[in-house]
């Protein structure tokens, strides 16, 4: 019983709900966030409960597949701010290629320089980009596809959680920019905290995470020409 499907389902999102009254108890506190929370639980849970990923993930498959429509909801907020891109289409689109850019070949580099092997290298590489698309990346790579996952989520919460004071003490106050620096490093963890706080900087993460991700996809393989 206690491995059942709705166990399973009821635990992730009782998790996710209590992440959700941690940040409203705190204020709002940047380490109190729900995806943080929620992969606590659920992982002392199954951990617990000896429950194996795939029966996990099978379990929860509802809630994987709302995360489509949830993420182009976010296309929403950004079609209310389309006159704030006038002027703003070009140097968007040059600072997220070189974003990518910089954000492949140093991970690369820097595994690379820590002893890393081939396979963690090109695990690495894609990392900026959504996890879905980051793992089909790696799979075409040769990578490791579970571990590409991790750290991709990971990085979203951390940029989530230090993502805006960083962006306070570099004195960086458009709130274009805000949203297309957290949308391109934090994914949907970063759009969701930019969103709470302003519809603007929400609008251009979610702009940011979609073009990041497909910018990623194409230059991953390039690249993976000249560092590998």
């Amino acid at each position: 019983m206690a491995r059942s499907p709705l166990v399973l389902l009821f635990l992730t999102v009782a998790g996710y709900q209590a992440g959700r009254w941690i940040r409203t108890r705190t204020g709002g506190h940047a380490l109190a966030q729900p995806v943080l929370v929620a992969i606590a639980v659920v992982g002392t849970a199954i951990t617990v409960l000896d429950v194996d990923y795939a029966d996990y993930r099978g379990a929860t498959e509802l809630v994987a597949f709302w995360l489509g429509p949830a993420t182009v909801a976010l296309a929403v907020p950004l079609h209310r701010q389309t006159d704030r891109l006038k002027g703003f289409v070009v140097p968007m689109l040059v600072a997220l290629v070189l974003g990518a850019v910089t954000s492949i070949v140093t991970a690369v580099l820097i595994a690379r320089a820590l002893g890393a092997d081939e396979a963690l290298q090109k695990t690495l590489a894609p990392k900026a980009a959504t996890t879905p698309v980051a793992i089909a990346v790696v799979d075409a790579l040769g990578g490791i596809a579970p571990l590409v996952a991790v750290f991709t989520i990971g990085i979203g919460i951390v940029g989530a959680v230090i993502g805006p004071a960083l962006l306070n003490l570099l004195h960086i106050r458009d709130r274009r920019a805000r949203g297309l620096a957290m949308g391109a490093v934090s994914h949907g963890v970063g759009a969701s905290r930019m969103l709470r706080e302003d519809e603007t900087e929400g609008a251009f993460a979610g702009l940011a995470m979609g073009l990041t991700a497909l910018i990623t996809s194409l230059l991953v393989p390039l690249l993976a020409l000249v560092l590998f």
